[in-house]
C-alpha cells in the first residue's frame, strides 16, 4: 500500500522548518522509543523465515502490502524494561510496548460482537500496548506471482557416474512435477555418497496410489524407473528412484534431511492456481484428514520450521485459514520426538476449500462460529493472548524500504520508530507567557519529521495557554491530511510540545 501524501506533507519533510536544537532553552519535551523486536523474533524473507538478528541491509522482507522490500537498516539496542507478548493462531511475538501493529480495535457494544460489525471498523497502526485479547491483526497475503513453464536441471553428471540413466536437462514445471515436489518434502530423502547417490520415498504399505502416482510422474518426466521395497512386518513401502543428477538437483532445491527441507523462491511466487498440486501431494504424504469426528478438520505435520511457515503462505494464499501448533521435543513411549509444527485446518470454508485440492468431497452438516476472514489483501483474526513480561538485552529493529513494514511469523510491523524532541524558548510579554523560539529533532519517518515541522509553526509566536490547544487534528489539518496510519506521528508531535510546556512550568516553578 503506497502512502499518498499531501503536498503540505512532502514539503514540510523535504524542507522541514526550525529543525535543530537550542541552547538554554525554556523547555524540553521528548517522545517516543526507537520500536524493537526480541533477537530471535522470525521475519518473513524470501523463502525463508529468519530471525531478526540475522538480517542484513539489502535483504528483502515480506512486508503489510504482500511484496517484499530491501532493509535499508537494521538496528540494535540494549533494552530494559516490560515487554508485551501477543499470540494468535499464526504465532507469538515480543517487543516492546511502542511497537506498531496493523490492526483493528473492537470497540464495545452488541453491534462488534460479530462479524458484521467487525468489518466495518477501519484498520489502523496500533502500539502493541493499546491491543487486547480479542482485536483483530491483519496478516498480509503474499502477492508476488512469477509462473515458469520449464526448469533447467543445472547440476553436472558427476565425473565417475557411469550408471545413472540420463535424463532431460530441461523439464516443464507443471502439475505433475510439483506433485513429485511435494510427495520428497514429505516423504523423501537424498542418500549423497560417492557411487550411492539416489532418492528414496518412505512410505506406508497401503499407500499405493502414491507410489503408483511416482511411478508414472518420473516416467513420463524423466524416462526413469522406480524400484520399490515393501516390509509388511513394519507396513512400510520404500520407493528408490536411482539418479544422482536428479537427487542432487533435489537436494539442491529443497535441502536434505527431514528438519531442513523448505521450498526455493520460485516455487513460493507461483500461481496460486498451479500451487495447488502441491499442496495435494505435501497433504497426501505428511497430512490427514478427518471429516467424520465432531469438529471436522485436517493437519499437516513437518518438523521442518521453514516448511511450515511456507505452508501457511501457500494455504493463506489459497484463502484457507491455517493455525499453527508447536509439539516440543520429548521422549514419547521410549521414542526421542523432535518439535514438530501441525498445521490444522478447522474452519468450515478452509476445510471446504481444502477438501476441494485434496479431491475429496465435503458436505458440512453445520456452520460452525467464524473468528477470521479474508479480504484480497489479508487474513484477519483475532488475538488470543496478551502477556506482559520484564526483560533486559539486546532488541532489534529494520527500516524498509517503500512500505516501512515487515512481517513477523504472526502480526505485521511497522518499522517505524519515532523519537521528537521540542525545544521551547518562552518570554513573558505583559501578562502572557509568549513561546518566541521553538526547534525539533526528530529520528523518524517523512510524517514525523513533517508533522514536527509543522508543530512548531502552529506554536512560534503563541501563548503558552493557546500553544497548549494544539492537538493532533489541528496539525493533520494544517498538513492538508495524514493518511490514517500516520495518524500517530500527529500525536506524538502534539505530545512533545505538551511535554516541554510541562518542563518550563516544572523548571519555573523551582524557581519560585
Amino acid at each position: 500500500m503506497t502512502l499518498n501524501y499531501s503536498k503540505k506533507v512532502i514539503e514540510n519533510f523535504m524542507n522541514p522548518k526550525n529543525m535543530g536544537e537550542m541552547k538554554n532553552p525554556s523547555g524540553v519535551g521528548k517522545i517516543g522509543n526507537p520500536v524493537c523486536l526480541l533477537p530471535k523474533e522470525k521475519i518473513h524473507m524470501n523463502s525463508n523465515a529468519v530471525s531478526i538478528h540475522k538480517l542484513k541491509k539489502g535483504e528483502k522482507v515480506l512486508t503489510h502490502n504482500g511484496n517484499y522490500e530491501k532493509i535499508a537498516l537494521v538496528s540494535s539496542r540494549n533494552y530494559t524494561g516490560e515487554i508485551i507478548n501477543l499470540k494468535n493462531k499464526l504465532g507469538k511475538i515480543s517487543l516492546t510496548q511502542e511497537h506498531l501493529i496493523y490492526a483493528i480495535k473492537v470497540l464495545g457494544g452488541d453491534k462488534f460482537l460479530r462479524n458484521k460489525g467487525k468489518k466495518q471498523l477501519i484498520p489502523a497502526w496500533y502500539h502493541a500496548e493499546q491491543l487486547n485479547k480479542g482485536d483483530i491483526i491483519l496478516y498480509p497475503i503474499l502477492k508476488e506471482e512469477q509462473d515458469l513453464d520449464f526448469l533447467e536441471i543445472d547440476i553436472a553428471k558427476p565425473k565417475h557416474d557411469f550408471r545413472s540413466k540420463k535424463i532431460p536437462n530441461k523439464i516443464p514445471l507443471n502439475a505433475n512435477l510439483l506433485r513429485l515436489f511435494g510427495y520428497f518434502l514429505s516423504e523423501g530423502n537424498v542418500q549423497d555418497k560417492p557411487c550411492k547417490t539416489f532418492i528414496s520415498f518412505a512410505l506406508n504399505i497401503n499407500e499405493i496410489e502414491i507410489v503408483e502416482d511416482i511411478r508414472k510422474i518420473t516416467r513420463d518426466l524423466f524416462n526413469l524407473e522406480i524400484k520399490t521395497k515393501e516390509i509388511p512386518e513394519r507396513k512400510t513401502a520404500t520407493v528408490f528412484l536411482y539418479s544422482a543428477k536428479l537427487a542432487r538437483w533435489f537436494k539442491s532445491l529443497f535441502g536434505n534431511g527431514a528438519e531442513h527441507k523448505k521450498l526455493p523462491n520460485f516455487i513460493m511466487n507461483l500461481p496460486p492456481e498451479k500451487q495447488k498440486s502441491l499442496i495435494y501431494s505435501l497433504w497426501k504424504g505428511d497430512g490427514y484428514v478427518n471429516l467424520n469426528r465432531i469438529g471436522p478438520r485436517a493437519e499437516f505435520v513437518t518438523i521442518s520450521y521453514q516448511l511450515a511457515q511456507q505452508v501457511k503462505i501457500l494455504l493463506l494464499r489459497q484463502n484457507i485459514i491455517p493455525s499453527i501448533y508447536l509439539d516440543k521435543e520429548g521422549i514419547i513411549e521410549g521414542v526421542n520426538h523432535k518439535n514438530a509444527y501441525r498445521i490444522h485446518v478447522g474452519e468450515r470454508d478452509s476445510l471446504i476449500k481444502l477438501c476441494r485440492i485434496l479431491k475429496m468431497e465435503y458436505k458440512p452438516k453445520s456452520y460452525g462460529s467464524i473468528k477470521s476472514w479474508f479480504n484480497n489483501n489479508f487474513l484477519y483474526t483475532t488475538i488470543t493472548e496478551v502477556k506482559r513480561e520484564n526483560y533486559s538485552g539486546k532488541v532489534y529493529n529494520l527500516e524498509v524500504e517503500n512500505s516501512h513494514s515487515f512481517v513477523s511469523e504472526s502480526f505485521c510491523l511497522h518499522n517505524c520508530g519515532d523519537i521528537m524532541w521540542v525545544y521551547i524558548k518562552v518570554e513573558k510579554k505583559g501578562k502572557k507567557e509568549i513561546i518566541t523560539d521553538i526547534k525539533f529533532k526528530t529520528f523518524g519517518c517523512a510524517a514525523a519529521i513533517a508533522t514536527s515541522s509543522m508543530i512548531t509553526q502552529l506554536a512560534k509566536g503563541k501563548s503558552i495557554k493557546d500553544a497548549e490547544k494544539i492537538n493532533t487534528n489541528k496539525v493533520a489539518n494544517s498538513l492538508k491530511g495524514l493518511p490514517l496510519i500516520k495518524m500517530h506521528c500527529g500525536s506524538m508531535a502534539a505530545k512533545a510540545l505538551i511535554l516541554a510546556i510541562e518542563d518550563y512550568k516544572s523548571k519555573k516553578h523551582s524557581k519560585v
